[in-house]
């Protein structure tokens, strides 16, 4: 008898389709059909379907000329030139209006189709910012299931987050009021193993509209398993519809939530009836959840480096008494509070051969001794980290409930110097979403005997206490413990002078590396944004316009090339030092009209009125130049988009040796009291909350100012804020 782990079920090759989709698959060389869904007979009028097998779709023009006439289909080498992105067109199928789905996997291109469902209940404008000013990690989340209950409106819709251990947790949640809520909810790891995890990062959209539907077989000339992973209507696991018919959902939608390109977690809806959801709806759905997913990490990246300020500035305040003691363990002792509260821990102890100096809540004396004497002798890392040590080393070592999880910096291993930081146990319970241990049950297939895990039956909440555990140690708590070792290895070398000004220089290279990173997700995102509306807009349109559809496209191709060249520029900069900044004569009339015509487009309103006057020649680096203007331009539309008539004036003057321009709005000003903070990275001010933005942009003109030898200032009012940019004259 076979057992089979849920990791081990094969679901990217179930070998039938779901019964909304209707499925035909070509060799990518030869272009004969190789296989195709059972149910196609259904919507093309064809004889025999063996008859496919080997044949063309062009050797069928009565059954497949919708096909044929496509521009999809007659531009097939174009657009299945990149292998698993899918590429969609609307074509009538006998009186009926289908999506025309392409893509090409492994040797075969697959032609997809489905028909159009028309959404009456469709509540929803093209407006993609607002995910951006929300600086609130729940909030975010509920803006964006509040988002698409007016594109999919399920029954239940959740936002579900997977743990490091490939757990999940319902982190918000939009219901119907008589259903039960499932937010706070733990999940096992089986519920979505592995490839099941793997599957949601390759096709990030997924539909069940019906679970209880009969499948459609795929059939192939070869009897080969199809992979139809990049597949929209691919058939569901028998155990995954089970447990969706378990929780007592007849249909599910899901969207990927993806950071960084790793599977942070789902966006996933249930409907206690059957319901599908049209391709062009899951689409954009999509679309509103890649938008938040940037909005999020963007958001946590900001959290993140306000912390690390924090925390450097708390380390330089260290800094200045650990340079009082020419020994290091009286700088340690003195600052041992400041010390311990860096990582937020509950005890610290303060190691150097037999002294031992401790700080907050510890365990004993002998168990710090024990806890000593183990990391000598099984840890190599110079820092180790663990929130389980209690439960994994408390009886061997005699610990206490103060030693739950510990921390250890080792300064110098020969001479037995360390620091150890010691947090309690945490009194801990998981609220599981029914019982997560495993039930194995036997099941036949093709008359052999199988045993499989079998689905949960119960969702009811299940309580299990955890023992022996901490708080977690999180990145920044790790942060917290490098610093310090940073800050010892610093302040008590010999060579303090030289390291000192290594690390001074270390330090601006950061920054500028911390500027341009912020550049990347700041300024690319206008381009990125038009590209998703255009590309959304499109997917309606193509077919019914082709000249306003290859319009789209070449604005499209425009942004992307302009976003390739500008990341392409920016990363390169970011990498360089700063005497390798290019300095040369640059014309500024094209790059401001540029500039000035998307702000326009992203950021203004329709009357909007832009004035560009002499635009004189400047000595500055190309790429800096116009990450400067674009920040002030796009800032000086978007902020005064609000007002009756708004104005922006752009003009340049010679002074001397000097070029200056004056970019002018008519916005919302800048509170005398916000003045001087203007400068500052993630620096928003009050009356600006309500627009787009995160704070950086005016940061980044700054610094590279600073770097091109100029000058950024403004004057502002109510009545509105003019930035005046000071460059060098250009070399005659």
């Amino acid at each position: 008898m076979n057992f089979i782990e849920c990791h081990e079920e094969p679901i990217h090759i179930p070998g039938s389709i779901q019964s909304f989709g209707y499925l035909i698959g070509i060799d990518a060389e030869s272009r004969t059909i190789t296989f195709f869904s059972r149910n196609i007979s259904d919507i093309f009028n064809i004889g025999s379907s063996d008859e496919l097998f080997g044949r063309k779709i062009t050797d069928f023009p009565e059954s497949f000329q919708s096909i044929i006439d496509s521009e999809i289909y007659t531009s097939l080498d174009r657009f299945t030139r990149r292998k698993n992105e899918t590429y969609f067109d609307k074509i009538f199928i006998n009186g009926k209006e289908y999506h025309f789905s392409v893509f090409k996997s492994e040797s075969h291109i697959f032609l997809e189709f489905e028909e159009v469902v028309i959404n009456p209940n469709k509540r929803i404008s093209n407006k993609y910012d607002n995910f951006y000013i929300i600086d609130n990690e729940k909030e975010l989340w509920n803006h964006l299931l509040e988002t698409l209950a007016k594109v999919v409106n399920y029954d239940r819709m959740m936002v579900y987050k997977f743990m490091m251990d490939g757990s999940g947790k319902v982190i918000a949640e939009k219901k119907n009021e008589d259903m039960e809520s499932f937010l706070g909810l733990h999940y096992p790891e089986s519920d979505i193993p592995k490839q099941a995890r793997d599957l949601y990062l390759k096709k990030r959209k997924r539909i069940f509209s019906n679970v209880y539907a009969d499948t459609v077989p795929i059939v192939s000339k070869s009897h080969e398993d199809i992979d139809l992973t990049f597949s929209a209507s691919r058939g569901m696991s028998p155990v995954h519809g089970q447990y969706l018919k378990n929780s007592g959902a007849a249909s599910s939608f899901s969207v990927s939530i993806i950071m960084d390109d790793h599977l942070w977690g789902l966006v996933t809806c249930q409907n206690i009836e059957p319901k599908h959801i049209d391709l062009e709806d899951r689409v954009q759905a999509g679309i509103f959840t890649a938008l938040a997913a940037n909005a999020y990490s963007s958001f946590k990246s900001k959290s993140e480096l306000n912390y690390r300020l924090e925390l450097n500035e708390r380390v330089s305040q260290l800094k200045t008494g650990f340079l009082k003691h020419n020994n290091l363990f009286d700088s340690l002792i003195e600052s041992k509070t400041e010390l311990r509260n860096l990582p937020e821990a509950d005890g610290m102890a303060i190691i150097s051969d037999d002294n031992m100096v401790t700080s907050g809540s510890t365990p004993e004396p002998e168990s710090i001794s024990n806890i000593v004497k183990w990391a000598l002798e099984n840890t190599q890392d110079n820092i180790y980290v663990s929130r389980s040590f209690l439960k994994d080393h408390g009886e061997e070592l005699g610990l206490s409930k103060n030693a739950a999880g510990i921390a250890i910096y080792f300064i110098e291993r020969e001479k037995n110097e360390m620091l150890i930081w010691f947090r309690k146990e945490f009194d801990e319970h998981i609220n599981w979403a029914g019982n997560p241990e495993k039930k194995v049950e036997v099941f036949s297939e093709n008359g052999e005997e199988k045993k499989m895990i079998s689905p949960r039956t119960s969702f009811r909440i299940f309580t299990e206490n955890i023992k022996g555990y901490s708080k977690r140690w999180n990145s920044r708590s790790v942060s917290a413990v490098q610093a310090v070792r940073d800050l010892i290895l610093e302040t008590s070398h010999k060579n303090y002078n030289a390291i000192k000004r290594l690390n001074d220089e270390l330090k601006k290279v950061n920054e500028e590396l911390d500027s341009f990173s912020y550049t990347i997700s700041h300024d690319l995102g206008t381009p990125l944004t038009v590209m998703k509306l255009n590309a959304q807009m499109l997917l309606g349109n193509l077919g019914a316009d082709a000249e306003k559809s290859k319009n789209k496209i070449n604005t499209i191709i425009e942004e992307i090339d302009s976003m390739a060249e500008m990341m392409h520029d920016v990363l390169q900069l970011s990498r360089a030092k700063h005497s390798e900044v290019q300095l040369e004569s640059l014309k500024t009339g094209i790059t401001i009209q540029k500039i000035s015509e998307n702000a326009k487009m992203t950021y203004g309103s329709p009357e909007s009125e832009i004035i560009i006057k002499e635009c004189p020649d400047v000595l500055a680096d190309k790429t800096m130049l116009h990450q400067v203007f674009l920040n002030i331009i796009n800032n000086a539309v978007k902020y005064s988009s609000h007002r009756e008539c708004p104005k922006v004036e752009i003009e340049g003057t010679e002074d001397g040796q000097t070029i200056i321009y004056r970019i002018s709005d008519n916005g919302i000003g800048i509170p005398e009291e916000e003045k001087d903070k203007m400068f500052k990275i993630f620096n928003r001010m009050d009356n600006a909350k309500k627009f787009k933005g995160n704070g950086v942009g005016l940061s980044i003109v700054h610094r590279i100012m600073t770097r091109i030898g100029g000058n950024v200032a403004y004057e502002s009012n109510k009545e509105g804020t003019s930035f005046i940019l000071t460059f060098k004259k250009p070399y005659i």
